[in-house]
């Protein structure tokens, strides 16, 4: 029914300009204002031109599920460019996380790393090769 129907996916925040400043500068994605300002909105562009609606939430609960996933060809390069613009990386338990907070594949899924955005969702860079 929905196979040739545009879609995006959405989350809140509790503070959009930090959002503004966590995924355009930190993470490098584009980031637009959507809508009027009394809206309190954003849109990401992620790499292939996938949009994600931000919106700005008064009573915001992080998302304690991953939101998004970034896949990288080199996550141990990826981890210490987040690390050196001040991204701090989750350890959850039952998953063995090296010094630098990368969780390695065991050969069933693949290398992850969590941190969250300023308002406490979930993200990870990954590398499945």
């Amino acid at each position: 029914m929905f196979g040739e129907t545009p879609a995006f996916s959405g989350f809140s925040v509790d503070d959009l300009d930090a959002a503004r400043r966590f995924y355009g500068e930190t993470l490098g994605l584009r980031v637009e204002d959507e809508g009027p300002d009394d809206m309190g909105a954003l849109v990401l562009t992620l790499a292939g031109g996938a949009r994600v609606f931000v919106y700005a939430k008064d009573d915001h609960t992080p998302a304690s599920f991953t939101i998004l996933n970034f896949e990288v060809d080199d996550i141990d390069r990826a981890v210490d460019a987040l690390g050196e613009r001040g991204v701090e990386f989750e350890r959850y338990p039952g998953f063995e996380a090296d010094g630098k907070g990368i969780v390695r594949s065991d050969g069933r899924g693949p290398s992850i790393a969590w941190f969250k955005d300023p308002a406490g969702n979930v993200l990870s860079v990954l590398h499945t090769g």
